[in-house]
């Protein structure tokens, strides 16, 4: 799962660093940032990059995000998935009435995302659980979980 971004002239008036670009133009979250950059999942040109440092117009910058995450705060529950659509950013499920989409006290182990935790275990995805949207326990509709902390977006 790779986000590829060339850098363009406006980027180099208005930024000195890489960090900087994926700070602003990017949008990435500091927290995010800190994770990307410990894990070495930034390359400039295809090398590892260091981003504090310079770039030039159309230097390719990419970011990796197949690193693994902990998510064993979700226990994973065999469950029938009616899953209308899937990419390696998003999974958008049907969910029926009277399922749960959070883990909670009451629906500790029979949550929507339970089920999508044993899903990614199956398919050995080591990613969290984010669920985009929050349903009422009985109603039924499409719900959204990212594979990752941000969907990209047009640049």
């Amino acid at each position: 799962m790779n986000l590829t971004y060339i850098i363009k002239k406006e980027d180099k008036e208005n930024y000195e660093t890489i960090h900087a670009i994926l700070r602003n133009t990017l949008q990435i979250s500091n927290r995010l940032l800190t994770k990307l950059i410990k894990n070495n999942c930034i390359t400039l040109n295809g090398s590892n990059y260091d981003t504090r440092n310079a770039f030039e117009i159309n230097d390719i910058l990419t970011i990796t995000f197949d690193y693994p995450e902990d998510n064993a705060n979700v226990v994973p529950t065999k469950m029938d998935l009616d899953i209308l659509y899937e990419d390696e950013w998003l999974l958008i499920v049907n969910k029926p009435a009277g399922v749960a989409i959070h883990p909670s006290i009451l629906h500790y182990a029979d949550s929507l995302s339970n089920g999508v935790k044993f899903y990614f275990d199956s398919i050995g995805l080591q990613k969290k659980i984010r669920p985009v949207n929050r349903l009422d326990f009985h109603t039924s509709r499409i719900s959204y979980f990212c594979k990752m902390r941000i969907y990209p977006r047009s640049f």
